[in-house]
């Protein structure tokens, strides 16, 4: 069986980060194995919430793994909250990393046009070192344009977007792919760039017009346990980007009108089921 390791934050309450990836990427039939950075009573869109900061752990935990040999076929980051954190990521990636390992990093740091309360541009920077060492890279164009100093535009074209892609690209991770995506009105998705071969791929399906907290991270966590399955990538983002979409569409029709996170319960049969016609 497959190995993932999920590095970011639980939030026990409110259905993001590790309490999405966990149960998604298990029910995709891969062993998952979590790094917690912080232990949150809920996620952040509650109102008086408490924190516990788990990054003096780390490292003890790793050390303790690379003792007993452990590997992992993917290493896969959220949500880092501190400049520590990405350096620790960094060491996590050399210690455990190697051709064999998927290295995929989603730099949740931004969104609209503004960086989270709790990060600054020297943050933005130094993920932007941290996505050099990735694999494949998913921000949306809010943190794709803090980490390449492009102006952010709430209206663009496809050669923004294509510019945006080489200026990621530059980084150094070998596959960029920008989420949230619309070029066309009532459409939303994905667009990337293989760095290597130079071939843009893009995918766009009907957008739901609604806004939840943790969809990134559903999207994040389908991509990574398809790739991890072996899925090729334009079939992995596919497979995401319907994933949220159709999750975003259960849970408006629920009529007890969850306002904190996606039902991605009730759709994780069809994921499995979609998964299975591919691997």
């Amino acid at each position: 069986m497959k190995r993932i390791l999920t590095i970011q934050d639980i939030s026990c309450f409110g259905k993001c980060s590790t309490t999405v990836a966990l149960p998604i990427i298990s029910a995709m039939g891969v062993e998952t194995v979590i790094l917690p950075t912080a232990v949150l009573s809920t996620h952040t869109m509650f109102q008086n919430f408490t924190v516990k900061d788990l990054t003096d752990e780390l490292l003890p935990i790793t050390e303790h793994w690379k003792k007993e040999g452990f590997h992992f076929d993917a290493i896969y980051t959220g949500y880092l909250g501190s400049t520590e954190e990405i350096e620790i990521a960094k060491k996590i990636f050399s210690d455990f990393g190697g051709d064999d390992t998927l290295i995929f990093i989603d730099p949740v740091m931004a969104d609209n046009g503004k960086l989270y309360p709790a990060f600054d541009e020297n943050y933005a920077k130094l993920n932007a070192g941290l996505c050099g060492e990735a694999d494949i890279i998913v921000p949306n164009i809010t943190e794709a344009c803090f980490m390449t100093d492009t102006e952010y535009k709430e209206v663009y074209d496809e050669d923004y977007i294509k510019l945006l892609l080489e200026r990621l690209a530059k980084l150094g991770a070998k596959t960029v792919v920008l989420t949230g995506v619309s070029l066309s009105e009532g459409k939303t998705g994905v667009y990337g760039l293989q760095t290597e071969t130079g071939r843009y791929f893009t995918y766009q399906n009907d957008r739901v017009d609604a806004a939840y907290h943790g969809t990134g991270d559903i999207f994040a966590s389908v991509c990574v346990g398809a790739l991890t399955r072996g899925v090729n990538i334009d079939e992995a983002f596919k497979l995401a980007a319907d994933y949220t979409r159709d999750t975003i569409k259960v849970t408006l029709d629920n009529p007890e009108k969850p306002w904190y996170g996606v039902d991605f319960e009730a759709t994780i049969p069809g994921l499995v089921t979609n998964l299975y016609k591919l691997v």
